[in-house]
């Protein structure tokens, strides 16, 4: 496997996208983690020094640890990484008298190992403020630009490979040659990574960490938990109690489709609990969005410890989380702040009386998906749009009211049917409705209106990690409008969202 050491570059997620993709392992952590904490290292091939927004020579400047070089691996340093290479080995590091943001002309040297099969000249992504001013002894320089005469470093000696650019990014034209070049000619790795042997591999850890003890699994009805489920039953059988939560801010009629759908599949195992008084009431005049994630989190746990004590030998809870929650979660030496938390994993208490297991959470979305159908998990489970673990909380603006719930409901159920009838639906990453905590004035049947905006959001992504919006036609913008406006009570005006990601976030909470 590979080691993906993140310093806090926005694409980092991106490298560890890029090896997945070709059917290599490979595992993201805090850049500035022990080496010995990481409990792959004996299968460890490689490691890569991500980029980074920080400067090498800055006082918080993250630094990996110093026993990775005596890890007798291969390192390849990328951007910020390629910095840290430099300044630990004599090198050195300066503002450059002009950024560079965008895509470069590079030359490289073909007789790399890193550039094989590529040509003299090719199109980079480079992102960087600062460059080498001076390259560390042993070290000969395999690749430069107009204004990175250091664009690319090797020390074949040492097993050590560093680049300015970002191969990762999509606009860098042959990067994903460079990525493959270093995973399989320098690093040795094989294409050995499938869903088929993840499926052999986890259920040989699931048995170890369970034992013969009862799983509960906090069943939502979306494609990470239906996914998680479903492996746990495969591994465990009868051992896995799956519960779901009525808590009410579900898609219109989820309820009866989960009765439906997983009732044939778990019989007496499945267990519906009608907890929408306990929520709305726990959630009243909250209007922070971290909040109300926190909040969730801490009443799915009470919830689950209700039903805990009717029934026997649970000392395991399931949860469907996935690898982009994780790394959205967890703040990372050389980021600022975590993104958000997810219910999954900020939202936790410290004390909870059962034990997580967690059979998704080194997979990315698209990778979630490939596992479910691998398990034979339906396809009108597999095929739905990702939906988010508080559920209509983070799309219910403000403080969350049944009249609120309601509305987005009976909104968003449109928004649905519409993308469905275009046809657009599996096209689309998500598509979904907002509830706004605003009214606005409208005129209705010659009468004055003053009711809330419903607001549209449609992206499309690989993971989760970047979004961009979809332009959907106008035709089908008008109909959702109308007949929101037309059938659902309490509305008066619908906007659509045109945001990226970043700088937006694909939820607006």
């Amino acid at each position: 496997m590979i080691l993906i050491l993140d310093f806090g570059s926005q694409y980092t997620q991106l490298i560890a996208r890029r090896i997945r993709e070709e059917k290599v392992y490979c595992e993201l952590c805090p850049g500035n983690k022990p080496i010995k904490s990481f409990s792959g290292i004996k299968d460890l091939k490689g490691i890569i020094l991500s980029g980074g927004y920080e400067s090498v020579y800055s006082k918080d400047a993250p630094w990996p640890d110093p026993e990775i070089w005596e890890l007798d691996v291969p390192i390849l340093g990328i951007c910020y990484g390629m910095q840290l290479i430099a300044e630990l080995h004599g090198g050195k590091v300066a503002p450059s008298k002009r950024r560079e943001f965008g895509l470069a002309n590079v030359n490289v040297k073909c007789n790399s190992s890193l550039f094989n099969g590529l040509s003299s000249e090719e199109t980079l992504w480079m992102s960087h403020g600062d460059k080498l001013s001076k390259i560390p002894k042993g070290f000969e320089i395999t690749a430069k630009s107009d204004n990175s005469p250091y664009a690319a470093i090797e020390n074949t000696a040492k097993n050590i490979y560093g680049v300015q650019f970002h191969p990762e990014v999509k606009h860098s034209v042959n990067g994903r040659t460079i990525l493959k070049n270093f995973i399989f000619k320098i690093c040795g790795l094989k294409r050995d990574w499938t869903m088929k042997s993840y499926i052999v591999e986890e259920v040989k850890r699931i048995h170890k960490q369970v034992g013969k003890s009862k799983v509960l699994c906090a069943l939502s009805g979306g494609v990470d938990s239906s996914v998680a489920a479903v492996m746990l039953y495969k591994a465990i059988g009868k051992q896995l109690i799956c519960v779901y939560v009525d808590h009410g801010l579900q898609k219109l009629g989820e309820t009866e489709r989960v009765r439906k759908v997983f009732g044939r599949m778990f019989g007496k195992n499945l267990i519906i609990v009608s907890a929408k008084k306990i929520f709305l009431s726990k959630l009243k005049g909250i209007t922070d969005p971290e909040q109300k994630r926190k909040i969730i989190g801490h009443t799915f746990i009470e919830v689950f410890d209700g039903e805990v004590k009717k029934l026997k030998g649970i000392n395991f809870l399931l949860q469907g989380t996935i690898y982009s929650d994780v790394i959205e979660s967890v703040s990372i030496k050389g980021a600022k702040s975590p993104i958000k938390s997810h219910h999954n994993v900020g939202g936790l208490p410290e004390k909870m009386k059962m034990k997580l297991v967690e059979p998704l959470r080194f997979l990315f979305k698209d990778e979630v998906r490939v596992l479910g159908k691998e398990l034979g998990v339906p396809s009108e489970i597999i095929d739905r749009q990702p939906f988010p673990g508080p559920g209509l909380a983070i799309r219910t603006l403000g403080e969350i009211t049944k009249e609120k719930l309601n509305i987005l409901k009976e909104a968003d159920n449109i928004v649905t049917e519409e993308i469905i009838k275009a046809g657009l639906y599996e096209k689309i990453w998500q598509s979904f409705a907002i509830i706004l905590p605003v009214k606005t004035v409208g005129v209705m049947g010659d009468a004055r209106t003053y009711e809330y905006v419903i607001a549209i959001r449609a992206v499309n992504s690989e993971d989760a990690m970047t979004a961009d919006w979809v332009k959907l036609p106008y035709e089908l913008l008008s109909k959702i409008s109308s007949r929101i406006i037309n059938e659902v009570k309490g509305t008066n005006r619908v906007v659509y969202d045109i945001s990226d990601k970043p700088p937006a976030t694909i939820e607006w909470e």
